[in-house]
């Protein structure tokens, strides 16, 4: 049986809107399905749907209180998603300052770059 990818699961997850906003909504605390699906204009066996993506992703874990089963968000793969999105960011972090770098050197004129303009070669037209 192949390993369940924990990233691509949870990607999936978060690729939808609807399920983006539900995570949204938890963030301030625990939630039931009915109250999740207040803002939105589906069934409450669509919502399930959403939740229940969001709970194989483990995203979201559903108590018990009594009759009631109210979901609250489960944080650890949102972490693993933003280690994941780090080693990036340092990526484009780099390659922007090395930009601001070379920006700043044609600037100052230092690499010779500054004023020249290129002339055409009005033998390249034929």
């Amino acid at each position: 049986m192949p390993t369940t990818d924990t990233l691509s699961t949870t990607f999936a997850a978060l690729s939808d809107p609807t399920r983006r906003a539900i995570l949204a909504r938890l963030k301030t605390g625990a939630a039931s399905v009915t109250e999740l699906a207040e803002p939105f204009e589906m069934t409450l066996p669509a919502i399930s749907k959403h939740i229940r993506v969001l709970e194989r992703a483990g995203l979201v874990e559903r108590g018990r209180q009594a009759q009631l089963r109210p979901c609250r968000i489960a944080a650890q793969p949102l972490q693993e998603v933003s280690e994941w999105i780090e080693h990036y960011r340092q990526f484009w972090e780099d390659r922007l300052d090395r930009l601001d770098e070379y920006l700043r050197e044609l600037q100052s004129g230092s690499k010779g770059h500054g004023g020249k303009k290129r002339t055409k070669n009005r033998n390249s037209r034929r």
